[in-house]
């Protein structure tokens, strides 16, 4: 069996409303590379189910970045769905992921309506 590896792993919310942001971001971002894409409502809110396709994309793609991206207005938040929450469920996430592999990137964004992407530091 060969192996086969990937550069990246973006996680994003299955709402048609952004998807041609992120292909633009992708497009822009990561030309010329590899990722494995996952689409799951609210992203990283559910963590331990997305966080199963994180790592099987980590061990089996050896993959070294991980993109996290939220947005705005997400119906599987709903009200409780505030800014300070993403961001605070983004870090989450990535503190979850550095974790158990330290060595690899990882990049989180929250999209806002009209497309722009903030990226979460």
């Amino acid at each position: 069996m060969s192996a086969h590896t990937c550069d990246a792993l973006v996680v994003v919310c299955m709402d048609f409303r952004f998807q041609e942001y992120i292909r633009n971001w992708t497009d822009k971002n990561l030309q010329g590379k590899t990722f494995d894409l996952v689409g799951y409502a609210g992203a990283t809110k559910e963590l331990e189910t997305v966080y199963q396709q994180i790592k099987l994309s980590i061990d089996l793609h050896q993959t070294k970045q991980i993109v996290l991206m939220h947005h705005e207005d997400c119906g599987a938040y709903g009200a409780a769905g505030t800014y300070e929450r993403h961001v605070q469920d983004l870090h989450k996430a990535q503190a979850k992921i550095k974790t158990e592999y330290p060595d690899v990137q990882v990049d989180l964004y929250y999209i806002h309506l009209d497309g722009e992407f903030e990226k979460i530091s």
